[in-house]
């Protein structure tokens, strides 16, 4: 019986032994992290509590590019931020502006193999760098699944909702980038 019972305090010593790692480990990141500049997204000031359910008070996205398309269709940007892993992620939300509900045209997927797998998605989506003369597309996971937003199907009247896309970022000298999608109006966007 003792045997039985003599393992459960060495079970609750390990228990006890890796908490006490995970909370000293959490407070040296923290002391490490406090020397470092903040980054964008912790640098941004807080909502309050009071205001962060209510979207009235939410302040509004800033606006990059607005993409038109067909059958009242819109594409606003918000974002475009390059990270450290030489990746650069565009956010924003797509928009069915007509009166009636429609689908998302399917060719905004692009026409490549892989990508018609997988869905509606915004595969078909393009990057052009005029300066340097180079074209990024949507990366791809092994799969072949496109780091972008899938499952597009049909948008209520006045629906909208919320995308990204994934690219290889551009080099750092490159400012100005054309945005472009199958079926809706190209438009340049600044990187920063």
């Amino acid at each position: 019986m003792n045997a039985r019972y003599g393992r459960k305090p060495h079970r609750a010593i390990a228990v006890v032994a890796v908490t006490a790692m995970f909370v000293v480990g959490c407070g040296a990141d923290e002391k490490a992290g406090a020397d470092k500049p903040p980054s964008q997204a912790s640098a941004a000031p807080q909502k309050s509590s009071a205001t962060q359910g209510s979207p009235t008070a939410e302040e509004p996205a800033e606006t990059l590019a607005v993409l038109k398309g067909q059958d009242g269709f819109e594409l606003t940007v918000n974002s475009a931020v390059r990270d450290a892993g030489g990746f650069l992620t565009i956010k924003g939300n797509l928009k069915n502006t007509s009166e009636k509900g429609r689908a998302v045209p399917d060719s905004v997927r692009g026409d490549e193999t892989e990508v018609l797998k997988h869905g509606t998605s915004l595969g078909g989506a393009t990057l052009v760098d005029g300066i340097g003369k180079k074209r990024y597309y949507v990366l791809r996971d092994t799969d072949g699944r496109p780091l972008t937003t899938t499952g597009l199907g049909i948008l209520s009247a006045d629906e909208a909702v919320e995308i990204f896309m994934q690219f290889p970022a551009p080099p750092p000298t490159t400012i100005d980038v054309s945005l472009q999608l199958p079926t809706f109006e190209p438009a340049t966007l600044k990187l920063s």
